[in-house]
């Protein structure tokens, strides 16, 4: 075991607020825990491309993204896992069959289907006002989320991470495990059957299996390892790492696995972690 610790962080809810802005202490506890050396790494559902530059500049070691399908150290990509041309075209071919509108995850841009844009401004809206965001928070982050999608791009690839479709019933969920028992099914937006999109990733595939492999790459110990997340996807990576925080403006499943819960993300929850944890001194 190392005085030094690989500290892997969820994006959404747990690095940004849920309206996509970065607490200025959630930016100063990065960098301060990177200065003391400290490695960190993104974690997280979103795909390269969905990163805005105000991310990056914080500055990682790397990223963890699409759940786990893509490991990436110092520009270095350690594992890249990617749904296959056939399998895209048989989940785009069965989402058009239902009516359901979806866009495309993968490092090269997030590509929307046809009236993604229309369909999705009221789920984004509720789902920015389910983690607290004002109507007009809401709206403006919807807003913001549809304007970084690539519409009437091509749609059968063979570069994705995952796909996100909105469910029109839970039951769309439930028959996507049926449809693809090739891919690992998931739902993110809400809680349980009020979840607000579907989607669909490389089977086998999770955060806690990527901790693994950039761990084993960089030679380093589990021992030395923090997670710190707000949701449900991101409970394995909790039970793998050997030790947890939770985001108290995180879900109640998230916080019964994790070891510790911290405050709100937009209420210097990540500073109060990495000081906790001893990251970082309490020097403001």
């Amino acid at each position: 075991m190392s005085d030094k610790k690989i500290i892997f962080l969820d994006v959404d809810g747990t690095i940004t607020d849920y309206e996509n802005n970065i607490p200025q202490s959630a930016k100063d506890a990065i960098k301060l825990a990177r200065a003391n050396g400290h490695r960190v790494y993104m974690c997280t559902g979103r795909s390269k491309a969905e990163n805005p530059p105000e991310i990056w500049e914080i500055g990682f070691d790397g990223m963890i993204g699409g759940n786990g399908c893509y490991v990436e150290d110092h520009d270095q990509v350690v594992m890249h896992q990617l749904i296959t041309l056939e399998q895209c075209r048989h989940i785009v071919d069965w989402l058009h069959g239902r009516g359901l509108e979806f866009y495309l995850e993968s490092n090269n841009g997030l590509f929307a289907s046809e009236h993604f844009r229309e369909a999705s401004q009221k789920v984004m809206v509720e789902y920015a006002k389910g983690k607290g965001a004002s109507e007009e928070e809401a709206e403006k982050s919807a807003h913001a989320f549809s304007d970084v999608l690539i519409y009437g791009g091509e749609l059968y690839r063979d570069d994705l991470n995952k796909v996100s479709f909105i469910l029109s019933s839970y039951q769309d969920h439930l028959d996507s495990i049926e449809e693809f028992p090739d891919l690992v099914a998931n739902t993110w937006g809400g809680k349980g059957e009020h979840a607000l999109f579907g989607d669909l990733g490389v089977k086998g595939i999770d955060k806690a299996h990527a901790v693994r492999v950039l761990v084993d790459y960089l030679k380093a110990d589990m021992a030395d390892t923090i997670a710190v997340g707000d949701a449900k996807i991101d409970i394995p990576m909790f039970e793998c790492c050997a030790q947890s925080v939770c985001m108290g403006s995180g879900g109640d499943e998230a916080k019964a696995a994790a070891d510790w819960v911290t405050t709100d993300v937009d209420d210097d929850g990540m500073w109060n972690a990495f000081v906790h944890l001893g990251l970082i001194e309490d020097n403001r």
